[in-house]
């Protein structure tokens, strides 16, 4: 280990692979990292423009030490542990779904049970999921301890049994073997313990031999004419069965894998795995990521692979992914490693494999939007929010209602402007508005930024006599106030120092006094007017999540209406502009001709001749398509 404080000299730092430790002023660890070259990866903090995730952890570091490994695989189990043990403050941070549940087996005891259990894992079980929902998994435990006699008791009630030397209802009724007393049911430590091996292998995915050995023992007791064991065994067989429906056929072949979806955004992402035997989905689990870190998208699934694989003893021969993570190679060196066998990555690009990608993709999604609508739904979270809002920008009070702004512009044509609305944290979707930028020439972002303020806050200016809703009124018959007359208490921008200038120029050319705020790419960078340096919100903020959402919707609804626009010229037709023709006339001449190319060949009697079609609307289609139709053709016999 070395230490070195401040910038190392670079002729000191081994060209080796390693792990390596960023220290603040207190000797707290901020970051862990590691490299395939400690020399280089170092060199890069102090060789270029960083980030600013990354630029805010170089500010709070006052030391780095490191570490060399033997192997890149070595140095990726050393970043691990070390994460683990300092939990620094710029890694990225995992926090996975503990209610999940699984089905757990008690391999470590005499005599083990079979459970339902949540939470952390310990030593000595043998865990099978996660599943999604706890009533499933209790069915499907409810239908296996017919097939394998495995107790489910507690140890209390299990000693309690002992006790009193007398098995319970469950030993009666066939669903447990007994061994609380084994004296009296006669049951053994090997014959107890081969009921506990066929139920692990049954719900690793190997339940063929099982369903074949029932199948075969119910038929040789009927030919036995031991119908009463036959009718035993043939319901062993239906429980079987039954518990293998719960498990949701996604491949035709019986392929072990696991699945990775992926959803994100600047600041978290959301992972979904669902774990593939035999063909079938044997459990599933989700995480929310905290984007501390500053990682792409190949680099955030490098380090779920290891934070999944660290924590899951089971590793399957496949790993499908919706990207290469970066250092596959050294990732599957060490999954291979511990599985006893090759494993390798693969992103599907079409067939079922593609398709239950998508599938674990979309439950990635949804999940992320859940744990989304959850902060948003919350009354409290959203006012902590607002009030740290303020804080951090110098409001004199929480904005209760904001209004962002955004342009979308792919080319000189079709420029819009969007307009949304947040009040008391929420989107209120009745006051979004979108704009038409009419009056500015080309792509000009700053220019449409300007058209839309202005006529948004010259809306707002006129004030409630001059802004009226015609034909609408209140409660008392008086005209109801339209939208655009209420003031929001803070503006955002979509934009840097160039498109927040625009708009505190408009606020005070029209002599508005309403504090606004542009937000840049980098979502942490907000620009204030009278600042030559942005504000650098700190991660986890609940202030920045409220900027990200307010930005993202902004974004969205602009890009929303701007591709509709765009649509619709692109589907134009020149038959449009022509008076009396419909929907119904353009289907009728377009399946008559063809296309419109054949359609400015033909003739005005040609074209009169289309049902619905009369002389006057040929003689406008024709001149419309060739700007005046030729002499020989105006007159059209009736």
């Amino acid at each position: 280990m070395c230490v070195s404080v401040g910038r190392p000299d670079t002729s000191t730092i081994p060209d080796a692979p390693g792990v390596y430790l960023f220290r603040d002023a207190d000797g707290r660890v901020t970051y862990v990292g590691k490299a395939t070259s400690l020399r280089k990866r170092l060199a890069s903090y102090w060789g270029k423009p960083l980030h600013p995730r990354t630029e805010a952890m170089m500010a709070s570091a006052e030391s780095v030490e490191w570490i060399v490994a033997s192997n890149e695989v070595d140095a990726l189990m050393l970043e691990y542990n070390l994460i683990k043990e300092h939990l620094p403050r710029f890694n990225i941070r995992y926090r996975d779904d503990k209610s999940y549940p699984y089905l757990a087996l008690t391999v470590g005891e005499r005599w083990p049970r079979a459970q339902v259990v949540r939470g952390a894992r310990r030593k000595g079980v043998k865990y099978f999921g996660p599943f999604a929902h706890a009533y499933a998994i209790r069915e499907t435990l409810d239908a296996l301890t017919r097939v394998f006699p495995v107790r489910t008791c507690s140890n209390a009630f299990f000693d309690q049994r002992a006790r009193a030397r007398r098995p319970c209802l469950y030993y009666d009724i066939g669903r447990c073997a007994g061994p609380c007393v084994p004296e009296v049911t006669g049951v053994t430590d090997e014959s107890y313990r081969a009921h506990v091996d066929a139920l692990a292998d049954f719900l690793s995915g190997n339940e063929r031999p099982i369903l074949r050995r029932l199948e075969r023992e119910m038929t040789e007791a009927s030919e036995r004419r031991e119908y009463e064991l036959a009718a035993k065994l043939r319901d062993q067989l239906v429980a079987a069965r039954r518990a293998l429906e719960s498990q949701e056929m996604v491949l035709t072949q019986a392929e072990n894998l696991d699945v990775i979806g992926l959803a994100e955004d600047d600041l978290e992402a959301a992972f979904q795995v669902f774990f593939v035997r035999k063909g079938r989905a044997m459990g599933r689990k989700g995480w929310i990521v905290d984007r501390v870190e500053e990682l792409d998208r190949p680099g955030l699934l490098a380090s779920f692979v290891r934070e999944l694989y660290m924590e899951r003893e089971e590793v399957p021969p496949r790993i499908l992914v919706p990207e290469a993570p970066a250092d596959a190679d050294v990732l599957a060196m060490w999954l291979s490693d511990r599985r006893g066998g090759p494993v390798t990555f693969a992103v599907p690009r079409r067939g079922a494999k593609r398709k239950l990608l998508e599938v674990v993709t979309q439950n990635a999604r949804e999940h992320f939007q859940r744990h989304k609508l959850r902060r948003a739904s919350d009354f409290g979270a959203r006012s902590r929010a607002l009030t740290e809002l303020a804080t951090v920008l110098g409001l004199p009070q929480a904005p209760l209602r904001i209004e962002a702004y955004d342009i979308s512009n792919l080319g000189p044509t079709d420029t819009v402007g969007s307009m949304v609305v947040f009040e008391d944290g929420l989107p209120k979707r009745s006051d979004y508005r979108r704009f038409e930028i009419k009056g500015v020439p080309g792509q000009d972002d700053f220019a449409s930024m300007d058209e839309m303020l202005r006529r948004r806050f010259a809306r707002l200016k006129a004030g409630p006599d001059g802004d009226r809703e015609p034909g609408r009124t209140g409660d008392e018959g008086t005209p109801r106030r339209r939208r655009f007359s209420y003031p929001p208490a803070l503006i955002v921008v979509d934009g840097g120092r160039g498109q927040l200038s625009v708009g505190t120029k408009v606020l005070a050319d029209l002599d508005l006094h309403i504090p606004a705020i542009g937000l840049a790419k980098r979502l942490e960078e907000v620009y204030f007017p009278d600042r030559p340096d942005p504000l650098r919100i700190p991660r986890g903020s609940e202030a920045l999540f409220v900027l990200q959402h307010i930005r993202d919707e902004a974004h969205r609804f602009a890009v929303t209406y701007h591709r509709e626009k765009r649509s619709k010229r692109v589907m134009a037709s020149p038959l449009d502009a022509v008076p009396g023709i419909g929907p119904a006339r353009k289907k009728s001449l377009l399946k008559r001709f063809g296309s419109l190319a054949r359609l400015s060949q033909a003739s005005l009697e040609e074209i009169a001749a289309t049902p619905g079609v009369g002389p006057e609307i040929a003689r406008a289609v024709s001149e419309r398509l060739h700007g005046s139709a030729p002499a020989s053709e105006r007159r059209v016999s009736a």
